[in-house]
């Protein structure tokens, strides 16, 4: 059997605005596909010829349908043909997969359930991992962050939902290949495309650019080519809305005029009592979070093609995102404050929520957070596609990728006025409430700058990888392939802090926490819609950033290695497969599939500090993963497909550290577990695929996965005393500090509460789901719709995972904290897993004017076990609207309009069910594009 390398030929290229800036692809086979061919090989070794929008569709089709695994396709087209802002939001249209949104753009993706450190990425057949530092902390674990890559810079996304043994190992939910551009793709001679958009958001009234181009030329007889193209955009998103940093018990120090405190101990009394074991908010708060993006991507390819049998090619990627991250907040401290803090006419609801309250002598707050980070990216790949004779070929890839994280700056800066009166806060409406300050939340003279912080951080990742995937053509229909894979992983993370108080880094006299505060180094903040009603307090005076840095010498301040973040993890992974591809018939029914097994050798090394001590644990695990697909086509328009096979997913990183670390300003203690073993499972999946009619599909599919052991993370509440860490860790100054150690007998208080943070090997889980999804071009009904078409799907998904928690506290100990009510197990989903996703489009396109509207739903889903006697965290569901509009003026000259978020969405997020309360609930605007598209 003869196999060549099929030549590519594309005809248009670079996305309109906010797509894909690549070839425009589309399929045409003019013979049979090959047997065993998987999606990878689709994509690539096809040849493929995309004209508009509809033919993409009707080549991701035929990809799925020619495929021996399980796998969805989306090509350069129908990218570009989205209003999508990153891959993230493409990927979002795939059967099964939904997005988490940041700043109201995709982040990462889950997968039939499973979340974002259960899928591997791999960009042109390399596993890496580019993690950026968005939302409220960086990411530093093995969760890919689509947002770091613009979607211009590909041509083809391929999700492989069910494992074979010649595929990367490690993932539970599935394998995502991106891929750049192939020069020997295009037309003979130079190739030139660029475009350029205006993005507008309303809620910021933000207009910023948005640019691409690439340029590439091939040889007349394309057999050597080179291409490069670059994508860059510079934005402002503003998230507006309000906080509470979860809701918590604790004793106030009088209620309704009743002293709850005699000589410092604790005194009972019914309203002393019912306001201490009610839930009231931690810190509640309105604010404004800008963020500031910039992201610059570029790729180049270099391909020859020196005979019929030799392929060669070397790809590079880069890529620069950087953000500015500001925050302003007015806020109440009750957190480790209520003590001190008069309650007068509260209200509690039926669940025992405090959902309002007067209060005197407040702590009250304004916050100012600036932070800057940027991640940097490439990628150096190079491969090389031999045939040896008609029916022995070999392919020889390897690569390196490296990915900075770098936070230089992270800077909070804090003004106190510890005796407020006349504050008053009404969740009587829970995601909307009025929070009012008293008088002086206006005046600088009513604050000092108590605290000030800067936490500098960076984290390197890289990847080596080398492979050599060898296939022979047995006889017809018989393929035997085998391989052998070396890949070491690093990750390499470490913090610093200047955090203090003014107290403890300046004299202060008796009665002065901080420094006063003048107009000098204050500024008056106006908050804009943040959703807030009638009566919420609306301007505030808040530290002016350079101002107070530069009082305190903020900068200048020599900054001490944070112990517990410095980590370090390596993996070493050794192995090979071996694989049978086959193609027979049976009873007249065409049979393909493969069967075969994967096995890896993992050396694991970490190291952190623990209690004082730089510690090194090195380890070692092997597994063998078998799998097999199998293809029934009962007609030529009917295929019935079945999978099994052995899967894991290594530990996350931040749980495979021996060291630990204390917030000292947040009451908690986080520490790592190294002998934590993978999460490994058998999964299931079967599908019935009708494709009855050209470019239509209906197609349901069933799947589970037998998840035997599960690390999961354990939230429990304790105090400082039984952590066993010496107080040598607090820093002289810190709120925990003066909490836990006297600061004039150096004495022990072993009763100060701590949030303790671990992983453990849990008990397993199972998770099953069913999938469903259509394509139907209006052409089956009349040729005179032809132009129209709808596509979408429903995924359902549920699993149980048995978590142990901390109960409400149920009565108050003579100190005054509350006692815990006990542990309790509750049989709740993965975390993470919305149990229903959906998203469909409707479009039109005659090949000059194209308009679509897409709609994306993600149900609820909890994404931690929280804290704080709180039971569960997470979100609540979201829909989002897109649309676009193309015109094309000439076969040169394209013109766009896109919006996204068209519903401006708000995010809520709640903590403890069932009694669900506000912990965030924020908008970030709507998002309009306009712009150009002109190929030469």
């Amino acid at each position: 059997m003869k196999r060549r390398f099929s030549q590519i030929s594309l005809k248009s290229a670079l996305l309109v605005g906010s797509a894909l800036m690549v070839p425009q692809i589309a399929w045409a086979q003019d013979s049979a596909p090959q047997p065993g061919t998987s999606g990878q090989d689709v994509v690539e070794g096809a040849e493929i010829i995309v004209t508009g929008y509809r033919e993409s569709l009707n080549a991701a089709v035929a990809a799925k349908r020619d495929a021996t695994s399980q796998v969805d396709v989306i090509l350069a087209e129908d990218i570009a043909k989205f209003p999508d802002q990153n891959l993230a939001e493409s990927l979002q249209r795939i059967p099964g997969i939904s997005i988490q949104r940041d700043a109201g753009e995709g982040r990462a993706i889950t997968v039939r359930g499973l979340g974002a450190q259960f899928t591997r990425v791999r960009v042109n057949g390399m596993e890496t991992i580019a993690t950026s530092t968005d939302g409220a902390s960086a990411n530093r674990d093995r969760a890919f962050d689509f947002n770091v890559f613009a979607s211009e810079l590909f041509n083809s996304i391929v999700v492989h939902k069910t494992a074979e043994a010649s595929l990367d190992e490690g993932s539970l939910g599935a394998v995502v290949d991106l891929n750049t551009g192939n020069p020997l793709a295009y037309d003979p001679g130079f190739t030139f495309v660029a475009s350029a958009q205006a993005r507008y958001n309303d809620l910021g009234n933000d207009i910023a650019p948005r640019l691409a181009g690439l340029i590439g030329w091939t040889n007349a007889d394309q057999t050597f080519g080179v291409s490069a193209s670059v994508a860059w955009s510079k934005y402002t998103t503003l998230e507006l809305g309000n906080n509470t940093v979860r809701w918590q018990q604790a004793s106030f120090g009088s209620v309704n005029g009743t002293p709850c405190y005699a000589g410092g101990a604790y005194v009972s009394s019914a309203d002393c009592d019912a306001a201490a074991l009610a839930f009231h908010p931690r810190i509640p708060r309105y604010g404004e979070v800008s963020h500031d993006r910039e992201r610059l991507g570029a790729t180049a390819s270099i391909q020859w093609a020196p005979s019929d049998r030799t392929h060669i090619s070397i790809d590079g990627l880069y890529s620069d995102f950087k953000e500015d991250r500001d925050e302003h907040w007015a806020e109440v401290l009750f957190r480790s404050n209520e003590k001190s803090i008069s309650l007068t006419s509260y209200t509690l609801d039926s669940a025992g929520n405090m959902v309002a309250g007067t209060v005197d002598n407040a702590w009250v707050r304004t916050e100012r957070y600036h932070r800057e980070s940027e991640t940097e990216f490439y990628q150096i790949s190079g491969k090389i596609d031999q045939e040896f004779s008609d029916s022995f070929r070999a392919t020889l890839r390897g690569g390196f990728s490296r990915s900075d994280a770098d936070i230089p700056v992270e800077t909070t800066l804090i003004f106190d006025d510890r005796d407020a009166t006349d504050y008053s806060f009404d969740y009587s409406d829970m995601y909307k409430p009025v929070l009012s300050f008293g008088a002086g939340i206006d005046d600088p003279t009513a604050f000092q700058l108590a605290e000030f912080r800067d936490r500098p951080s960076s984290l390197t990742n890289k990847f080596q990888t080398f492979g050599l995937d060898l296939a022979y053509d047995v006889v017809e229909g018989f393929t035997f392939k085998a391989g052998g894979i070396y890949r070491k992983y690093t990750f390499d993370t470490v913090g610093y802090r200047r955090d203090s108080t003014y107290c403890a880094a300046f004299a202060c006299a008796p009665g002065q926490y901080g420094m006063p505060v003048t107009g000098s180094i204050a500024n008056i903040f106006n908050l804009g819609d943040a959703g807030q009603p009638s009566g919420t307090t609306t301007s505030w005076v808040e530290p002016d950033l350079d101002a107070a840095a530069d009082a305190v010498g903020l900068y200048a301040r020599t900054p001490g290695l944070q112990q517990g973040e410095q980590r370090y993890v390596s993996e070493k992974v050794t192995g090979g497969y071996g694989q049978v591809d086959f193609e027979t018939w049976l009873l007249g029914m065409r049979i393909t599939g493969n069967a075969g097994v994967r096995y890896v050798h993992t050396e694991q090394l970490s190291s952190g500090f623990n209690s004082g001590s730089y510690v090194t644990v090195e380890r070692s695990y092997d597994d063998v993963l078998p799998s097999f697909n199998l293809n029934l086509h009962l007609r030529d328009d009917l295929i019935l497909r079945g999978a099994i096979a052995k899967v894991i997913t290594r530990p996350s990183l931040g749980s495979l550290t021996p060291g630990g670390s204390v917030d000292q300003f947040n009451y908690s203690i986080s520490s790592g577990n190294p002998y934590l073993d993978p999460y490994r499972a058998t999964t299931f999946d079967a599908a019935l695929e009708w494709y009855f009619a050209p470019g239509a599909i209906v197609s349901v599919a069933l799947f589970a996965k037998q998840i035997e052991s599960f690390p999961i993370s354990s939230t429990f509440t304790g105090t400082y005393a039984s952590s066993g860490l010496p107080t040598s860790l607090l820093t002289v100054g810190t709120p925990a500090y003066n909490a836990v150690v006297d600061t004039t007998s150096g004495s022990y208080n072993p009763n100060i509460p701590f949030t303790f943070k671990t992983s453990v090997n849990g008990p397993g889980a199972d998770l099953k789901g069913v999938e469903f999804a259509f394509q139907l071009p209006f052409s089956v009904f009349s040729e005179s719709l032809g132009d129209f078409g709808v596509l979408g799907n429903v995924t359902l998904v549920d699993s149980n995972v048995d978590y142990t928690m901390s109960l409400p506290g149920t009565s108050v100990n003579p100190s005054g904290s509350i006692s815990s009510g006990g542990t309790a197990i509750y049989s709740r989903p993965l975390l993470d897993l919305a149990k229903t996703a959906a998203n469909g489009t409707i479009y039109y396109d005659n090949g000059r004017l194209s308009i679509r509207a897409s709609v994306a739903y993600r149900g609820e889903y909890a994404d931690g076990t929280s804290g704080n006697f709180n039971i569960f965290e997470g979100y609540g569901d979201t829909t989002n609207v897109d649309a676009s509009i193309r015109y094309k003026l000439t076969e040169q000259i394209e013109l766009s309009i896109d919006g996204t978020n068209l519903l401006d969405t708000y995010r809520k997020r709640w903590v403890n069910e069932p009694s669900k309360r506000n912990y965030e609930y924020n908008h970030f605007g709507r998002v309009f594009m306009a712009g150009v598209r002109v190929q030469i």
